[in-house]
């Protein structure tokens, strides 16, 4: 390494093929294995230091890249979503891996690229923590470099690119979509407009007072304050979004905005600690923090996995924000409401009975696959929404509402678990009330689909259920025959899918105003009166998304069969209730004695079933929420300890309401 350092002394030494060489001696074999990067760092830090000539020799190879090389494009486009479409993005990214793009030589973001060429590079830069990294710049020792009375050539681009990101904001500020959601833009002076003359007013400012303390009308204070005003702005216009609805488009301009608005925080508090320290040293904290940042976007700039994965996070932020207020239906707090989700859930029990019967009517009449499969996916649809409609409740469809609810609820603590035993108790609630919510499906659908099939073998003579039918719909829920816990799991990723598209079609009413656009309609007036119409525009603007994405919930069920049958895979569904209820009638179609341990396994299974339909929605739902919401340190291990804590200090609360409300 000190080799290498020597050869910064040569003034025809080529500096990016020397750093590059330099990045390559700390790079680990392994790129997860931080603590050889850590080390190799300490030890060229130990080597700098001890070593005036050669830190002497870096530094300035380092400050004539800087000086000689734009910083724009780097500061304004690295780690900035970008302005073309989702599908232009992709095409770049995928033509970029076939033939790699030509590289701007006088860009300080190719000096980056070439330094750090290895996408796995950005594991250990950012292992490594921002400590490792000051360490090395504070041994480089800028300070010794004498202080220069004019401004440097990298403080002049910063300004420039402050410009350029201003701008930006202010055109972002002005979106038609925007000031639709936030009218007081057009009314006052808008904040991302006056930002940019606030902007213009320091770059012009800055130079001139260089070196000097800065002015009260040469500080970023007043700028500052309006980049926070412009923040402000972006969490209004999100919660109006939240309850009267968004689109894909306004999601990533808004994403985009508080990208744009933190890189201006950044630079200029890089501006601020070289003007404050002339040593520049107090600069040191800052531009670590974007520079480890800088190398580890430039590092995924091509990478399909990361670019796909933000654009689904938006479109889920969008489609989860609505969900999250529907979630509150389903977590019971008091007595009244736990019963009153019991009753429910009692009526779902029922309809779902109803629903099991015809569908094993259905298969007897041996239609062609397709037909079969559109009315299983009519059966089940509109039986879904008709549970719906009646006020009953299917236990499968609450994880995906609620994941939505617990995920905004960390959201409003900042994005970190501020308040454990708060989360604790929402997450005991929302579990007590999807077990009374199963109990009440399977209590009633199991009785209740005997006592139909019952009753039509009663009325015909002949069992609605063969023996050898009835020992086949105990088999498929075991979980030792036919793959039941598989199929669970693939209901489970339905019931999610529902859940999504349940808050699309929420935000999807919202956003396009559907209840208004009905009142509009003469003729509905006409035929069914004003009061009938505006109670139908009220009741399709709070329901359609739960009867959306009920009805489509019923076609995933009945079409996953089908889409198998076509692939040739061995594909199909288990969901707890329907389950449940193909137990009850089997139970009526055989002699209980003579087969217990059929019955018990079938037990064993569809308790199994019931767990792995809520655990996989729950954990998918959980997991696209929390992402969109770009949610950070969420301190799993303190929130599954206080959940511990909570279940053996007051187990009950898990499965029973309080006896008391909850003031």
């Amino acid at each position: 390494m000190e080799q290498l350092l020597n050869q910064f002394a040569d003034p025809e030494a080529h500096a990016t093929h020397l750093l590059t060489q330099l990045i390559d001696e700390i790079r680990p074999a392994d790129a997860h294995d931080i603590d050889a990067a850590r080390l190799q760092m300490s030890a060229l830090s130990e080597i700098l230091r001890s070593r005036a000539e050669l830190r002497g020799a870096l530094r300035e190879a380092i400050t004539r890249l800087a000086q000689t090389h734009r910083h724009i494009e780097l500061y304004t486009v690295t780690g900035i979503l970008p302005n073309s479409g989702f599908v232009s993005e992709i095409l770049r990214c995928i033509g970029h891996k076939l033939l790699p793009e030509v590289l701007d030589r006088g860009l300080l973001r190719t000096v980056l690229r070439r330094m750090f060429d290895h996408e796995s590079d950005r594991h250990w830069v950012r292992g490594i923590g921002d400590d490792a990294w000051l360490e090395l710049v504070a041994a480089m020792r800028f300070d010794e470099t004498p202080a220069r009375e004019t401004m440097p050539p990298a403080a002049a681009e910063i300004l420039r690119s402050l410009r350029v990101l201003s701008y930006w904001i202010a055109a972002c500020g002005v979106d038609p979509e925007l000031l639709r959601l936030e009218p007081s833009l057009e009314t006052y002076e808008s904040p991302f407009v006056a930002q940019s003359i606030e902007m213009t007013a320091y770059i012009e400012a800055t130079p001139k007072d260089w070196g000097k303390p800065p002015a009260d009308d040469s500080d970023d204070r007043q700028l500052r304050v309006l980049l926070d005003q412009c923040q402000g702005v972006i969490e209004r216009v999100r919660k109006t979004a939240a309850r009267d609805g968004t689109s894909i488009r306004l999601t990533y301009g808004l994403q985009r905005l508080r990208q744009l608005l933190r890189r201006c925080e950044q630079l200029l508090d890089i501006l601020a600690g070289v003007r404050s320290d002339a040593s520049g040293v107090a600069a040191y904290p800052p531009i670590v923090t974007l520079s480890v940042q800088l190398i580890c976007d430039e590092c995924l700039r091509d990478n399909l996995r990361r670019h796909w994965r933000q654009n689904t996070e938006l479109i889920a932020l969008r489609v989860t924000d609505n969900a999250s207020h529907h979630g509150d239906h389903y977590i019971t707090d008091t007595p009244a409401e736990y019963w009153s989700m019991a009753r429910s859930a009692m009526i779902g029990g029922c309809v779902i009975a109803f629903m099991a019967c015809l569908k094993l009517a259905l298969v007897e009449t041996q239609l062609p696959p397709l037909t079969g499969a559109i009315l299983f996916c009519l059966n089940y649809g509109l039986g879904f929404c008709l549970i719906h409609m009646v006020h009953g409740t299917v236990s499968t469809k609450q994880p995906a509402m609620t994941a939505n609810t617990i995920a905004a609820s960390i959201e409003e603590a900042g994005g970190k678990l501020r308040n454990i035993e708060a989360m604790t108790d929402l997450i005991a609630r929302t579990c007590r009330s999807q077990i009374v919510a199963i109990v009440g499906n399977v209590c009633v659908a199991i009785p209740f689909s005997a006592l139909i099939a019952w009753s039509l073998f009663k009325i015909s003579g002949k069992p609605f259920a063969s023996v050898e039918e009835s020992l086949y719909l105990l088999a498929a829920q075991s979980p030792v025959h036919g793959g039941a816990i598989f199929y669970a799991a693939i209901a489970g990723v339905c019931l999610f899918i529902s859940g999504l598209i349940s808050g699309y079609y929420d935000n999807f009413a919202a956003y396009n105003r559907i209840p208004e656009r009905i009142l509009q309609l003469e003729w509905p007036k006409r035929v069914f009166g004003e009061s009938r119409r505006r109670h139908f525009a009220t009741y399709v603007g709070d329901n359609l998304g739960a009867l959306a994405g009920n009805f489509l919930f019923g076609v995933l069920l009945g079409g996953t069969t089908l889409f198998g049958l076509l692939l040739g895979l061995p594909i199909d569904i288990r969901h707890v209730a329907f389950s449940s209820a193909f137990v009850g009638i089997a139970a009526v179609g055989l002699d209980f004695s003579t087969h217990v341990w059929a019955f018990v396994w079938a037990a064993v299974g569809v308790t199994l079933i019931g767990l792995v339909n809520l655990g996989v929605s729950f954990v998918l739902a959980l997991d696209v929420a929390l992402r969109s919401r770009q949610v950070s340190d969420p301190q799993w291990r303190t929130l599954g300890r206080s959940i511990l804590e909570h279940l053996l200090r007051r187990p009950m609360d898990f499965f029973l309401p309080p006896r008391k409300s909850v003031s």
